[in-house]
């Protein structure tokens, strides 16, 4: 019997590497004898560098750069076993989980740190980029970004803009003269599980603001920025990106990305699999198992799990869902082919007990779910 291992993190307790050894164990104390591949996942988020740079045999290199509130962190990106490819997270760099709760405000925070890392992988002669977008502290539209990489975003009287979203409100001229990179080299995919535009009741500011620390009133100054900076990008760069699906992602980044590099927006969650053969890899498989810390109606939309519900069920291979938590609208993964969902939960238990058991009561709901597997198989031989 053959079994695939392919969970997304655990937030705030196990990696997808981790999470994915944790269930291994289970399966193997429950049958020994069955063939198992972790293939561990990400949707663009975090986790994502290290599930493609460890299914390639790639590597990872650390690197310090401006962090969302300029000071600086300790960041990283990751090279494929290819030696051709450099996979970035912008949370790295950028990610809200850089910013104090009591410091959030997406006024001000940046990008700069992930346009280092970009430049750092050119630099060293990288041509292929995976960007993952996910976890963003920010709402500058990808601009302190494309700052590291020598674009210059001016006032009327001709100075650089500060930092942060609600700056673009006073943007008047893009010059990209001094650009220190040749975006026409290069073949930028990003990882994006959004479809949001950048601006509007759709858009990064109102949708995503609020999580960044942003009040009512500070999304409509950021809403307002976004759109002068969309005219001012259609008059000088005679693109158009207000509207455009995905533009919104993280802050504006994917419109950023999309203006100045002709980075093309995919599905984060697709990007991963078909860079680990996941399709090829479940062909000859008897049960699939996979799961998040917490599954809800978000995850039927874009999300890892549902990712791979979908290639599952073209395949004919059952999937089993394992979870932190199970909330409202997790039934909605059924239609998209999910045979079982389990919570590891094994009875009353507070979040912080979860988090701190996580490992253990994964490997042993992985156990109680493959005996179970494992004795209908036998059931139906006899």
């Amino acid at each position: 019997m053959k079994i695939i291992i392919c969970p997304d993190s655990f937030k705030g307790s196990l990696s997808a590497s981790d999470a994915a050894a944790a269930i291994d164990a289970g399966v193997a104390s429950a049958f020994s004898d069955a063939k198992r591949e972790l293939i561990p996942l990400a949707d663009g988020g975090e986790g994502t560098v290290d599930a493609l740079t460890s299914v390639s045999g790639g590597q990872i290199i650390n690197l310090e750069v401006a962090g969302p509130l300029g000071e600086p962190v300790q960041a990283y990106y990751g090279v494929m076993g290819d030696g051709k490819t450099a996979v970035i997270e912008m949370a790295a760099a950028s990610g809200l989980d850089l910013v104090p709760s009591a410091k959030r405000d997406p006024r001000f925070t940046t990008t700069y740190g992930t346009g280092q890392l970009i430049l750092d992988a050119y630099n060293r002669g990288y041509r292929s980029l995976i960007i993952g977008i996910g976890g963003s502290a920010t709402n500058d539209a990808g601009t302190g970004a494309l700052s590291a990489l020598g674009v210059r975003f001016l006032d009327a009287h001709g100075q650089v803009l500060p930092p942060g979203g609600a700056a673009l409100a006073h943007l008047s001229k893009i010059d990209t003269s001094a650009m220190k990179i040749d975006p026409s080299i290069l073949n930028i995919r990003v990882a994006c599980d959004v479809t949001n535009p950048l601006v509007g009741p759709e858009g990064a500011s109102v949708v995503y603001g609020p999580q960044k620390g942003a009040s009512s009133e500070i999304v409509r100054e950021l809403d307002d920025a976004l759109r002068n900076f969309a005219s001012i990008v259609e008059r000088d760069l005679g693109i158009t990106i207000a509207n455009t699906p995905g533009a919104g992602a993280a802050g504006g980044l994917g419109a950023g990305l999309m203006a100045f590099l002709d980075a093309h927006l995919e599905s984060g969650i697709d990007i991963v699999l078909d860079v680990t053969r996941f399709d090829d890899r479940i062909n000859d498989a008897h049960l699939i198992l996979t799961g998040e810390g917490r599954v809800d109606r978000q995850t039927a939309f874009g999300k890892v799990i549902s990712g791979v519900l979908k290639r599952a069920k073209r395949a004919g291979v059952p999937v089993v869902v394992i979870a932190g938590g199970v909330g409202e609208g997790s039934e909605l993964l059924y239609p998209l082919g999910a045979t079982g969902i389990f919570s590891i939960a094994p009875g009353p238990i507070t979040l912080e007990e979860s988090i701190n058991s996580t490992r253990e009561l994964l490997s042993r709901t992985a156990e109680n779910i493959v005996r179970v597997y494992a004795a209908g198989r036998a059931s139906k031989s006899t």
